[in-house]
């Protein structure tokens, strides 16, 4: 009776380990795509950044030529406070589409003056705009790869139920919200 008593004892301390590692890895798990989550989310939000620090520099060479403007140039500074006082994914998504649609009327003024066209401070800001421009889809897509991957495991068992017990929640990905803001500001000023 005593060995059937400590063979069931020992059975029950190993399944509780076997239990406890297997909650262990996976709450280890989710915190790990979590942290993916957050990361990404912080690149892309410096690009962003990047973006809009460059706009006043793009924006005070364009008004050099085209100093009559004026509206344009004041949508463009609204949409920039707008971004850099948005919170969360989807506020931010929607200033930056309508950043994004700010910034394209204002790169739009160009075709109108062939000598900013040519200027070199104008041509560098727009390389650098372009780049940025690249980055944002770069991290864009990579955010959104991160919180396809932490919602899909914070519904699947067993981490359905740790992250139901630590308030996981599921992420919001980082998606334009109109086809205007869908388009990225197109950017060709050296052609003619």
């Amino acid at each position: 009776m005593k060995t059937g008593c400590f063979i069931a004892g020992i059975s029950a301390v190993i399944i509780l380990l076997l239990l406890g590692g297997c909650g262990v890895a996976t709450y280890n798990s989710l915190v790990n795509s979590q942290e993916r989550v957050d990361m990404q989310w912080g690149e892309i939000d410096n690009m962003l950044q990047r973006r809009a620090d460059l706009i006043p520099n793009l924006v005070e060479t364009v008004k050099g030529y085209a100093a009559h403007e004026q509206e344009i140039f004041e949508n463009v500074a609204e949409a920039r406070s707008r971004l850099l006082g948005a919170s969360g994914v989807e506020a931010k998504a929607e200033a930056a589409g309508q950043f994004n649609s700010a910034l394209g009327r204002l790169l739009a003024i160009a075709e109108n003056y062939p000598n900013l066209k040519a200027d070199t401070n104008f041509l560098r800001l727009q390389d650098e705009l372009a780049g940025t421009e690249n980055r944002i889809a770069v991290a864009r897509s990579r955010y959104n790869e991160a919180v396809a991957d932490f919602n899909a495991r914070i519904r699947k068992i067993p981490a359905v139920i740790f992250a139901s017990m630590l308030n996981m929640e599921k992420r919001a990905y980082f998606e334009a919200k109109d086809e205007a803001a869908r388009a990225v500001p197109e950017v060709r000023f050296g052609e003619n």
